[in-house]
């Protein structure tokens, strides 16, 4: 099964990124969250060298990159920290993937046209924040140039090769101390940004899922980056 097969499998298989007795099930729960504010926020994979050459049904992991910007340190929710595009669900919106585009778009410039849903995965929850994230998988059918569109948004938009991701080298156990608490949660480290916290949960756990993981020392630890 070639890359853009896998990614397309899963999601459809209706599993939860953060399903019971992961790591990003620990962490990212929505028990409680009744309240929350809800979310949505785009995983959208796509070929790392775009061209004639790239037919998805050649592509392997190594292949891919995934769309991510960095947040503004001036933000009131994750300041500096590496995300997927997205944000809060609107009333305009017609359900998560529509959210989860129109907030692409806005924060990097896509068009959300190129772009395939591949399907919407089950909620998951951000309490440290309170909210309720839906993860939208997605492919980049037709590329188009991406940037910050508001620096008052973001500090960079970029795209992280998955082979980099997946390099056990460049794999991290972040900890963090948050009042008498010490959480550990997996990181990847590149070389323009530390990916920690919540989407490297959410990636984290979806590498697993596709079985993509390599093996990885958890035990290299590192304070969080900010």
């Amino acid at each position: 099964m070639n890359a853009y097969e896998s990614l397309s499998a899963y999601a459809v298989s209706g599993r939860s990124i953060a399903a019971p007795g992961t790591t990003a099930g620990r962490h990212l729960s929505t028990m409680g969250l009744g309240n929350g504010r809800r979310a949505a926020v785009l995983m959208l994979f796509g070929a790392l060298r775009p061209g004639p050459h790239a037919n998805p049904s050649a592509l392997q992991p190594a292949d891919l990159d995934v769309l991510l910007m960095e947040r503004s340190g001036s933000l009131t929710n994750h300041p500096g920290q590496v995300s997927f595009p997205g944000g809060v669900i609107d009333g305009g919106d017609v359900d998560e993937q529509a959210a989860a585009l129109r907030e692409a778009e806005e924060e990097t410039g896509l068009d959300p046209l190129g772009v395939e849903v591949l399907g919407v995965l089950p909620e998951v929850g951000l309490p440290v924040s309170n909210f309720l994230v839906t993860p939208v998988l997605a492919w980049w059918v037709r590329q188009t140039p991406v940037t910050v569109v508001s620096e008052a948004e973001s500090t960079q938009v970029f795209r992280a090769p998955v082979g980099e991701l997946l390099d056990p080298s460049n794999r991290r156990t972040v900890v963090v101390q948050r009042k008498e608490q010490t959480f550990r949660s997996p990181a990847f480290v590149l070389p323009n940004a530390t990916v920690w916290g919540f989407t490297a949960l959410l990636l984290d756990s979806l590498f697993d899922g596709l079985q993509w993981s390599q093996p990885w020392d958890a035990e290299r630890e590192i304070p969080k980056p900010l």
